[in-house]
């Protein structure tokens, strides 16, 4: 276990400085930059020639390179070059709004995916595992901004029983009206939930009729101490791993979700970074969705190992 736990995390410190990499490369691959953004179409090519200048962009990539990444171990994340304000804190003031949406969602998917993997893998070929099965088949081939809209037309502007969306809205207020984030958070949850409930429910199905059940079962042991002890931790080990990828999904998901709603939450931020040519806030955002997903999936990985083990051969 500890060779593995080693090797797993110095190749989520190989990814992370990959992720560097690439965060600043493709960020300074953008067409055009901030100043020719901020001076538009009636700037003389002298005052974008200044601008840029004094925006620093006139210096050489790897310049600017160990210029951010030397502010990025300091803790710095520099300012936007379209407001002048710290990067660091347009995501503070973001990510609250994207947590409102994700958190609930990712407990959602948490509690009721391994409940109805279970009850399905339990019960297959059953009339209740055929019903599920046909739900998750038909919401997870919806697309996330698809079902948004179905939603907000028929939930919203038709039966009028929920708000349609959230523009203007901060953290305080979607607190202060909850009902705001009940569409979104079901828009995030459905897909994720479909998918792992079916990673669950396959891998539990699998673990019923498999040798090891079926040996115990001649041994006397209980069906419910067969399917507590060794189906399901057999069947929650490559689900931990789906779990890390839903949890990029959501991340995914939230630029669609937000901009649908008319959430300023991360995803947002990032689409109009992008617009803006802003290379401060846009590296900033890329690298907070890369290093989430680098954590993310070695937590998954650690989670899988840990409850379904596999022996460790050595020449």
């Amino acid at each position: 276990m500890r060779g593995y736990v080693l090797r797993r995390s110095l190749l989520a410190v190989l990814q992370s400085l990959v992720v560097l990499v690439a965060v600043f490369a493709v960020g300074s691959l953008l067409p055009g930059d901030t100043a020719d953004v901020l001076r538009g179409e009636h700037g003389t090519p002298e005052q974008v020639a200044a601008l840029r200048g004094r925006l620093g962009l006139d210096q050489p990539v790897w310049a600017r390179f160990w210029h951010w990444l030397g502010g990025l171990l300091g803790g710095d994340l520099g300012l936007s070059s379209t407001t002048g304000l710290p990067v660091d804190e347009d995501l503070g003031r973001r990510i609250g709004v994207t947590l409102l949406l994700g958190v609930p969602a990712l407990a959602l998917v948490t509690v009721l995916a391994p409940l109805l993997g279970t009850v399905s893998g339990l019960r297959e070929g059953s009339r209740l595992d055929r019903a599920l099965n046909t739900i998750a088949v038909v919401l997870h081939s919806v697309p996330e901004f698809v079902l948004a809209l179905l939603l907000v037309a028929s939930v919203s502007l038709t039966a009028g029983l929920l708000p349609a969306t959230a523009v203007g809205m901060d953290t305080a207020a979607l607190l202060a009206q909850p009902a705001v984030l009940v569409l979104p958070v079901l828009v995030l949850t459905a897909r994720h939930l479909c998918d792992l409930a079916r990673q669950i429910r396959a891998g539990v199905a699998a673990g019923r009729h498999g040798p090891v059940a079926g040996h115990l079962r001649l041994l006397g042991v209980r069906e419910r101490t067969v399917v507590l002890r060794h189906v399901l931790p057999g069947a929650l080990g490559p689900a931990a791993q789906q779990f890390a990828r839903c949890v990029e999904g959501l991340l995914g998901g939230a630029v669609l979700v937000e901009a649908v709603f008319g959430f300023r939450g991360l995803g947002s931020g990032f689409i109009e970074a992008v617009q803006n040519r802003d290379l401060p806030q846009v590296q900033a955002y890329a690298l907070l969705f890369a290093g989430t997903a680098v954590a993310v999936n070695l937590l998954g990985d650690l989670a899988a190992h840990r409850l379904a083990p596999r022996r460790e051969v050595t020449a």
